[in-house]
């Protein structure tokens, strides 16, 4: 599976339906206490450069995206923007991520605002990559 493409109508961007997905396999992540770990055998979104997964639920405290950057860098996102709290997708090849609604509120790797309406930064969480799992640190 490639990389998110954000080709979407204005009927998605005003209903904010993201383009990211969750994953395929429900069993490739889990959660225990403030850790997150990611089999990336099973988690074959992110087997691309920008490939990406929401996860959701199983006792989350908040929504988080996944991001497979350039090479083999991860980063993960409060999947929540700070404009009116829609989802994200990353945006192919920018290092950025940005909000699936009109706004278009555009974030830097770093979850620095980039441009649109949002005016503060998004959270991001530690991230690591250890042999085939992915490490998030809540």
């Amino acid at each position: 599976m490639g990389p998110v493409i954000l080709n979407r109508t204005i009927i998605q961007r005003i209903f904010g339906i993201c383009a990211t997905p969750q994953p395929k396999d429900e069993g490739c992540w889990t959660v225990s206490g403030k850790r997150v770990e990611v089999d990336l055998a099973r988690a074959q979104e992110l087997s691309t450069p920008f490939g990406a997964i929401r996860l959701e639920g199983k006792k989350l405290p908040v929504r988080l995206l996944v991001v497979r950057g350039d090479g083999d860098s991860f980063h993960t996102f409060q999947n929540q923007c700070r404009h009116m709290g829609r989802r994200l997708d990353p945006v192919p090849g920018t290092r950025t991520v940005q909000c699936c609604s009109i706004g278009k509120s555009t974030y830097d790797f770093t979850g620095q605002v980039m441009s649109g309406s949002a005016k503060k930064n998004i959270a991001t969480f530690e991230t690591t990559r250890n042999r085939e799992k992915v490490i998030i640190q809540l």
